[in-house]
């Protein structure tokens, strides 16, 4: 049977969504947000809903904002633009304020909707294993099951939805949905909700369009239960079109807007005037775009191969080095050499500085002659990024990558297959075992969650780039969102630290004073005391070099408006 087709995302949710009903909103580079917005102004104040989302950021907090959800299973709640932070919203997660969470690695998530969409009770899944997640707020947590004669890993259950919310680039009106890489999620959540699939698409097409493309059909028709065209249906994050029947070959994340958000949902007054303004006032979908405007829009729209040049670098690299500039850059280093001493061939990104740092190493390899494939969780594979774009997901970085597939390929394969994989990852909190805290402060305060740090630290070695303050680098993390195992380095904005053995702690093990530590009579085992709660080195300390000209040039062309560093 085809599906309804309706004119509007907010006709959908009226016409197939109850209380009680459990949404799952799927997770590519673009998401499903006409929907999302339309869900919150439907069930506003409801309280009656059940959301499973891979990340809970930017248009996301109109789940929280809108009173509408009771319960959200997820990997990260908080901002990753314009960097990745703690948002206030959900400072009181623990106490089931604003909704009750059960928060999930990113690998464990995806494999939990390929299980259900196998109609299978259980995935089996290495990730977890040695943290404290999954947790829940609220209720008991899931059960897991430890498989005894085998390497570490766990039974944990199918993720199943009545209802999957997707945005697809074009479809027919059969519900035949084209979906273009890097996939995410790719299709499992479509085959995973029992009731079905309600989708926007930019365009509904002729099924001649459809039947001349069979390889980008993702979705097909049988899955499809309500149908609704919604240019821009994506916005603000990007999607990539391929330049399909007339469409760019992307639209851009909107920076702008979701930076806008992150600042308005940094109080209760600005945060509900934005949910206002853009969810609860907007009448749906098409006044959502008139209130863009269509000069914001078309801004936003790309070609491959014709974009306006990269910002030019601004002049910071010429002024003394900053804290976040010397850590990444010290990060790089190390990188670069735990790559030539270990013959790691791939480096996976975490967002933020953790990136920034990767992106440097990568260059700084392939200028010594060295190639290692830069990949980033949502599924880019081989990139080199787009100079002047720090995103680490955006559309422009797709273009340059050797391949563009799904978070099961990239952490569930390419990551730790070989055994020459290198994670680079961010913490909030870190101990001298290596343990990393990005869930709860000490007082109970959420962070973000674990994203897919957990699914790379136990599946590969990995290494911490995090600025050392005594809140951070801590004699024991309060919550253990990844284990420390295959911890290799942690890198602060004045130094390396570096273990024996796994039994050992890590110790400071190689040292650049700071601008305000320069004299000579400041000892490592000092600046150690200041900045950590961690043991002072009982080994020599080998000095290093400030930065180079070369590694600030690189690292300003990567982030030209300074936004990392």
């Amino acid at each position: 049977m085809d599906p309804v087709v309706m004119d509007t995302p907010d006709d959908l949710v009226r016409r197939f969504v109850r209380d009680g009903t459990h949404v799952h909103l799927t997770t590519t580079t673009g998401r499903p947000n006409a929907l999302l917005y339309a869900l919150c102004r439907v069930f506003e104040d409801r309280h009656s809903l059940t959301v499973s989302v891979a990340s809970v950021h930017s248009s996301a907090h109109a789940l929280a904002l809108s009173g509408a959800v009771r319960h959200v299973t997820t990997c990260f709640l908080g901002d990753t633009y314009p960097l990745p932070r703690p948002s206030k919203l959900y400072a009181r997660l623990k106490e089931g304020i604003p909704f009750h969470a059960e928060v999930w690695s990113l690998l464990s998530h995806t494999q939990r909707l390929a299980a259900a969409a196998s109609r299978l009770p259980y995935a089996v899944t290495t990730s977890l294993v040695g943290s404290q997640l999954p947790f829940t707020t609220g209720q008991p947590p899931p059960e897991l099951t430890q498989l005894p004669g085998t390497p570490p890993a766990l039974l944990v259950p199918a993720l199943k939805p009545d209802i999957t919310f997707l945005h697809g680039v074009i479809a027919d009106q059969h519900g035949n949905i084209v979906l273009c890489p890097p996939y995410g999620e790719g299709p499992h959540a479509a085959y995973a909700a029992s009731h079905g699939v309600i989708a926007t698409v930019e365009r509904i097409v002729p099924d001649s369009v459809i039947a001349a493309m069979p390889e980008h059909v993702k979705v097909p028709g049988v899955k499809v239960i309500g149908l609704c065209e919604a240019p821009w249906g994506g916005h603000p994050q990007s999607l990539r079109c391929l330049g399909l029947a007339g469409l760019p070959d992307y639209y851009l994340d909107d920076y702008a807007f979701l930076a806008e958000i992150s600042t308005a949902c940094a109080a209760p007054e600005t945060a509900q005037a934005w949910y206002r303004r853009w969810v609860r006032d907007a009448d749906g979908h098409r006044d959502y775009l008139s209130l863009l405007g269509e000069d914001r829009l078309h801004a936003l729209a790309g070609r491959s191969g014709r974009r306006p040049p990269a910002s030019p670098p601004t002049k910071r690299e010429e002024n003394p080095c900053t804290e976040q500039e010397t850590l990444i850059i010290l990060a790089a280093r190390g990188i670069v050499e735990l790559v030539r001493e270990r013959g790691y061939d791939t480096l996976l990104a975490g967002v933020g500085s953790a990136h920034m740092a990767a992106w440097t190493a990568g260059e700084l390899l392939a200028r010594q002659g060295t190639h290692v494939a830069l990949v980033a969780e949502l599924g880019f594979y081989g990139t080199t990024p787009e100079s002047g774009d720090p995103f680490l997901f955006s559309q422009r970085h797709a273009d340059r990558s050797t391949m563009t597939a799904g978070i099961e390929q990239i952490l569930g394969g390419v990551v730790g297959s070989s055994g020459r994989s290198l994670g680079v990852v961010g913490a909030v909190e870190v101990d001298a075992t290596g343990a990393i805290n990005t869930a709860f402060l000490p007082d109970g305060r959420w962070l973000t969650g674990p994203g897919g740090a957990n699914d790379v630290g136990t599946k590969s070695d990995i290494v911490v780039v995090a600025k050392a303050s005594r809140k951070r680098y801590v004699p024991a993390v309060a919550h253990v969102t990844t284990p420390g195992g295959r911890v290799q380095a942690v890198f602060s904005q004045f130094g390396s630290f570096t273990r024996d053995t796994r039994k050992d702690p890590f110790t400071l093990a190689t040292w650049l004073p700071s601008r305000d530590d320069a004299d000579s009579s400041v000892e490592p085992g000092e600046l150690t005391a200041a900045h950590t709660r961690w043991s002072p080195p009982t080994r020599p300390v080998r000095p290093d070099t400030a930065p180079t000209g070369e590694e600030r040039a690189i690292l300003a062309s990567l982030d030209p408006e300074g936004l990392y560093r």
